[in-house]
């Protein structure tokens, strides 16, 4: 038994709006299962889950963003510095809007989508030339190789590098984005606005992947969501994330 990082779920007022910045922004499609809930995901042949491509839902929810950076994020690729520049302001025509979380002089662009949701347009790199738009999936955390114990538990992605600073993962199949702990000082003060989303296999059980999870250090935790399809847990740090019904 064990699940795949399949989504990153987007909390926001306006879930048609954010959907569409970023099926804009990522060049992808929209569609709509339910009120309130978009999803965004590649054109074409996509057929979901792919580890190729980490699906983005925005579901929508009354209460506002708070001041507090988002502890998840995502990382754009470039592939030149003339890309970056293109990147950055075909993105503020979406309406972006530069962000500063502290970063200083670094050579990557931080901007937020159209609810102060941050993201970074990273500078051309190597590690990320293959990965599609979205390079990295990147979450704040105090101790990467605690993480590392966790996550490395939860997921069938494979384990890239553990250090103090950071834990990363790409899926076995060396397919699209990175999952990246980074250590940051500061710790949680709100739910998260943004979040890991995971699918547990064909004729896996969800319920005893939740047990599993749990047993690994998760908490099972309740964010008022009513009769639905999936789990809701904490990682040993308080990460939420999201246990989905088998596909």
């Amino acid at each position: 038994m064990t699940l795949r990082p399949v989504q990153v779920n987007f909390k926001a007022r306006d879930d048609s709006a954010v959907g569409r910045f970023w099926a804009e922004a990522l060049g992808w499609g929209l569609s709509r299962e339910a009120p309130g809930v978009t999803h965004v995901e590649p054109l074409g042949d996509f057929v979901r889950p792919d580890p190729a491509a980490v699906r983005i839902d925005v579901v929508a929810v009354p209460e506002p963003r708070t001041t507090a950076k988002n502890r998840v994020h995502l990382d754009l690729a470039t592939t030149s510095a003339a890309h970056q520049a293109e990147v950055v302001a075909r993105l503020k025509a979406l309406g972006a809007t530069p962000a500063d979380v502290g970063q200083g002089d670094v050579p990557w662009v931080v901007l937020a989508d159209p609810e102060g949701n941050e993201f970074c347009v990273l500078e051309p790199r190597e590690i990320y030339r293959d990965t599609g738009p979205i390079a990295a999936v990147v979450v704040d955390c105090a101790d990467p190789r605690a993480m590392a114990r966790f996550w490395g538990e939860a997921i069938d992605w494979a384990l890239h590098e553990v250090t103090d600073s950071r834990a990363v993962w790409r899926s076995a199949k060396a397919v699209g984005p990175y999952l990246e702990f980074l250590r940051m000082t500061g710790g949680k003060t709100v739910p998260d606005r943004v979040r890991l989303g995971l699918l547990p296999y064909p004729g896996d059980d969800k319920a005893a992947e939740v047990a599993r999870l749990r047993a690994l250090g998760a908490a099972e935790i309740g964010l008022g969501q009513a009769d639905v399809p999936w789990s809701c847990l904490s990682d040993p740090e308080g990460h939420e994330f999201c246990v989905l019904g088998a596909s």
